[in-house]
């Protein structure tokens, strides 16, 4: 059959009254009345040459022919969305919207972002800092940075930077002493909590069991939900933090931070380009990946 004889409407209008199974909810979904949603029916059974539904006085049933045609006619009306969506995206080609946790944003992302722009002068970054999970499909985002294992149904995941872990402070923290992971102890110990509710998140605990640390009751802490404002503290002397290597970079590099103890430690958790695999088609999404890979090469 060509696609120009082809009855969209009244197959938009079937489309909705199989999904409720009434015709009142499909013209509620549609916006039309109850009676041009059952004339579409009418009309398209007559251009198919089948029965659609059986109506009886209480409720509508669906054919064998029409219950077959569900879920390719579904599958048509999605690439069609598609296809609408890309053609869209090439219309506002210099919009990007990326959903990145708090802390990645303000510590790595936005500090690196006129490298960005000196490649797309044209570009308009719209940046959600969020730790919620993204729905693609219901915030409308481009791609997405999370920190974690990688495990992301359904969304292609390319491992972006690797983390280690590390405590952190201001330089002069130790005044002298000598800067060893008992040491620790003496001063405020400073925690992350945005990743609280992950058991396999690197915490404080963990730290201090690894360097053969006994941790008593009682030591001083401050808390923060998320790790950049952690890092804050540190950086104003207010005790030691567990870092994050890509969140605590570029105070250690200059100079607002040191590493009393030198050594990291490597940890499973990795932050993470995630987006849908239809995003890769979009040349702005494509661009912008590839200038990420390019600034963590540089780390």
């Amino acid at each position: 059959m060509k696609r120009s004889l082809l009855p969209l409407n009244a197959l938009r209008a079937f489309d909705a009254a199989a999904r409720h199974m009434s015709f009142k909810q499909a013209a509620d979904d549609l916006s039309v009345t109850p009676a041009a949603i059952s004339q579409q029916i009418r009309s398209l059974e007559d251009f198919l040459g089948v029965d659609l539904f059986r109506r009886t006085n209480r409720s509508l049933v669906l054919t064998d022919a029409a219950q077959l045609s569900l879920i390719p006619l579904k599958e048509g009306f999605e690439k069609l969305e598609e296809a609408v969506d890309i053609i869209t995206d090439s219309i506002t080609s210099n919009v990007l919207k990326v959903s990145v946790s708090p802390s990645f944003a303000s510590k790595w992302l936005v500090p690196r972002l006129a490298s960005y722009y000196e490649r797309r002068p044209d570009a308009i970054v719209k940046i959600n800092a969020t730790m919620q999970v993204t729905d693609f499909k219901a915030e409308d985002m481009d791609v997405a940075i999370r920190y974690g294992l990688g495990n992301y149904d359904g969304l292609v995941s390319e491992e972006l930077l690797r983390e280690t872990i590390f405590p952190v402070c201001a330089p002069g923290l130790f005044d002298g002493e000598a800067a060893t992971p008992c040491a620790v102890l003496k001063h405020t110990l400073i925690h992350d909590d945005s990743s609280i509710e992950d058991e396999s998140a690197p915490n404080w605990t963990m730290w201090l069991k690894a360097a053969g640390v006994a941790a008593p009751d009682g030591v001083p802490a401050l808390h923060f939900n998320t790790n950049a404002l952690a890092i804050e503290a540190a950086v104003a002397g207010r005790g030691v933090a567990l870092a994050r290597s890509a969140i605590a970079g570029e105070d250690i590099k200059a100079g607002r931070l040191i590493k009393p103890f030198g050594e990291a430690v490597p940890i499973d958790f990795a932050h993470y380009i995630v987006y849908p695999k239809d995003k890769i088609k979009n040349e702005r999404v494509e661009d912008f990946i590839e200038w990420l890979r390019e600034e963590t090469s540089k780390d």
